[in-house]
């Protein structure tokens, strides 16, 4: 026989904001008994080949910046 548990929750929430997600993600609010992995994978652009190679991105120059504001 199996741990049976009774809770009672009263959650109230007025803004939340996710930053950021990837495909581990859990988002939970209160309890769960079993969170059951699940993994979908899809292709919603219709893409049908490899996307080209990454362009490395060049480093802003903090330092110019601050001078051009003065």
């Amino acid at each position: 026989m199996g741990v049976t548990y009774n809770i009672q929750q009263n959650i109230q929430i007025n803004m939340i904001r996710i930053t950021g997600i990837s495909n581990s993600s859990v988002f939970q609010i209160g309890s769960a008994g079993i969170i059951k992995p699940s993994s979908l994978l899809s292709n919603t652009g219709g893409f049908s080949q490899a996307a080209p190679p990454a362009v490395p991105l060049t480093p802003l120059n903090i330092r110019s910046e601050q001078n051009q504001q003065k």
